[in-house]
């Protein structure tokens, strides 16, 4: 049984849930896409993969449930990874977690004109200010979103910050994984 407070609503509590199993795992770890399953429609339609998910049915205020997908590969830009993804119409959401280093606002006006990716990368790496964030994001096929956003130095559940508009680049470009 997971240790993820109840939330407000099922893609909330998909994403905390999907925070808390990252988070178990560690830091530095490759970004993971999971889709997201409607858990009655997988259990009745699915019941082994049900049982083998440990979905008894007892827990009906989880009614999205994540799974995991293959591994992201690595060296291919995240951009363009999603933009080669289709879900199956089974398939109710995603989600993806992504660790990467975040500035505060105020050192947005610090930031070096004219830096390639590379070199913009290296400055982040390198600015006294920067903080480690992972980054979970879930959108459904009708547009709904949410995040939670940790950060590296308060690595604790109760310091995990929620919202549909946290990260909203991430989530397009997750909702365009549901366009035709």
């Amino acid at each position: 049984m997971s240790n993820t407070p109840m939330a407000a609503n099922p893609l909330t509590r998909a994403v905390l849930e999907i925070d808390e199993y990252v988070s178990g795992l560690g830091w530095d770890q490759p970004a993971r896409l999971f889709a997201l399953v409607d858990t009655a429609r997988l259990r009745a339609e699915q019941p082994s993969l049900a049982d083998r998910l440990g979905l008894d049915g007892g827990d009906e205020a989880a009614a999205l449930t994540p799974i995991e997908q293959d591994e992201i590969p690595a060296g291919k830009p995240l951009d363009e990874f999603l933009g080669t993804i289709a879900w199956p119409d089974a398939v109710t959401g995603c989600a993806l977690t992504v660790e990467r280093l975040m500035l505060p606002p105020s050192a947005e006006a610090e930031v070096p004109k004219n830096l390639d990716e590379a070199a913009l990368t290296k400055w982040v790496a390198e600015h006294p200010e920067r903080q480690e964030v992972r980054m979970t994001v879930a959108v459904l096929r009708d547009g709904a979103r949410e995040s939670a956003l940790r950060l590296r130095e308060k690595d604790s559940p109760t310091e995990v910050l929620t919202g549909s508009d946290l990260v909203p680049g991430l989530a397009q470009a997750l909702t365009a994984t549901f366009e035709d």
